[in-house]
């Protein structure tokens, strides 16, 4: 037997031998062995349907229908680690990982922060060199996240360094980059809807944004949506607590589509301009929404209240609601501020040819309105200013002449007659409103 033939049958020997050697192993004991570490680790129990061992075409452990929590917080289709083969006898192993179609709830920053509080600040003996995960699912309540991939790169120490961030239908990406003693993170979509709050659809958006120990600065915002702008800076820190802050400024938005989305009843067209700030602390990221102060001076020019004749419920009187209609204005402009899930419309002006008006309106965390506006039609005859009354909820308001404009009405009329002692009723009720706006309205 030539020499080749001992090398190629010593070969065969060799493969066969790494092909039959992990199927002698006994996997099952290493398996309960991992899900009780992991299980401690995380605070939660940890159950591994099946894992293998390969040998080729390099050494790896490969795991299927992992699940975390009670609940089924975490879940993953399936884990590789493939270990370096240059430090499988070392101290420190460095290892590769491919995560594929995990599924994590909210639920499961609890695991990941009860592991970060675990950390003790001792050298790894695992140190993970490159993450691969494909088609993760984010399940958040009242949100539907996109199926995103990720591709990330760690440092010896197992902190992040660089990462690849897209949704599977390529409409979101994200690219993170050393850049000096900080990361480089830079944000690009493209006919995107957002996934939290209103579903807005993006038409194309950039950011960059610097991350550096616990602050996110994102100096310039620009997206472009609804034919206009969204500009403006946002600083995010988290440390013993959570805060954020900004600016932001809206040019030559057509509000209509974003509006009838809040109320398919009545609602707004026109172009808005605006521009103002933001803050909010928090113990929690998710609770920075519900502490959030805003202050947003606005204007929507050239525009149509569709669903409201405010013409028609301030010169009819009418006594119940009166939907349908609509009120074309030259500008509506206001103050939105707000203080937590409460929001206030301070100062709105409505101008037109045909009529002005005056209010502020206040919504309730519950989406309830109350408010109350004063209408002044123009006509021949000078009707007198009407106080109205807004109530309902932000998806169905409610606007009607005030009790008090009613029943001076009533009254002037009664006395003296239709035209002069109507008008006359009208402004006696109109300054009773303002006396109980004056000294607070209690109910």
């Amino acid at each position: 037997m030539n020499k080749s033939k001992k090398i190629l049958i010593a070969a065969a020997l060799v493969i066969g031998l790494l092909l039959i050697l992990p199927f002698l192993i006994p996997m099952q004991t290493y398996l309960h062995e991992a899900e009780k570490i992991a299980s401690e680790k995380l605070g939660a129990p940890v159950t591994i349907n099946s894992a293998h061992l390969f040998l080729l075409p390099s050494p790896r452990v490969a795991a299927s229908d992992i699940v975390v929590g009670k609940n089924q917080e975490l879940k993953v289709d399936s884990l590789v680690l493939v270990p370096t083969i240059s430090t499988l006898f070392s101290a420190t192993k460095i290892l590769d990982l491919k995560i594929s179609k995990p599924v994590i709830k909210k639920a499961a920053l609890d695991f990941i922060s009860a592991l970060k509080k675990s950390d003790n600040g001792e050298a790894a003996t695992v140190n993970i060199r490159h993450i691969k995960i494909d088609d993760l699912q984010l399940v958040w309540p009242d949100t539907k996240y996109p199926a995103m991939n990720v591709e990330a790169t760690l440092t010896g120490a197992n902190k992040l360094e660089s990462a690849i961030v897209e949704t599977l239908d390529g409409k979101l990406k994200a690219d993170v980059t050393p850049n000096g003693d900080e990361q480089l993170i830079v944000v690009s979509a493209n006919k995107w809807t957002l996934p939290v709050g209103l579903p807005l659809l993006i038409d194309n958006a950039k950011l960059e944004m610097h991350l550096k120990d616990n602050r996110l600065n994102i100096p310039n915002i620009d997206i472009a949506l609804y034919g206009g702008k969204l500009t403006g800076d946002v600083v995010l820190s988290w440390d013993k607590s959570w805060r954020t802050s900004g600016n932001l400024s809206v040019n030559n938005l057509s509000v209509q589509q974003p509006s009838s989305m809040v109320s398919k009843s009545v609602y707004l067209s026109g172009n808005l301009f605006g521009k103002g700030n933001f803050s909010a602390t928090a113990k929690e990221a998710g609770q920075l929404s519900d502490n959030l102060q805003t202050n947003f001076q606005f204007k929507v020019n050239n525009g149509v209240l569709h669903g409201l004749d405010l013409v028609k419920v301030a010169s009819l009187l009418l006594k119940q609601n009166q939907g349908g209609g609509e009120t074309q204005f030259d500008e509506f402009s206001g103050v939105l501020t707000s203080a937590g899930k409460q929001y206030y419309l301070h100062n709105l002006k409505i101008s037109s040819g045909l009529l002005a008006a005056t209010g502020q309106i206040k919504v309730k965390p519950n989406k309830t309105l109350d408010g109350a506006v004063e209408v002044n039609v123009k006509s021949g005859m000078g009707l007198a200013a009407i106080p109205l009354e807004v109530s309902g909820t932000v998806s169905n308001p409610v606007v009607l002449p005030s009790k008090a404009a009613l029943a001076g009405a009533l009254a002037g009329t009664a006395i003296l007659g239709p035209g002069v002692g109507t008008n006359l009723g009208i402004k006696a009720g109109g300054a009773v409103d303002k006396l109980k706006g004056l000294f607070g309205n209690k109910k």
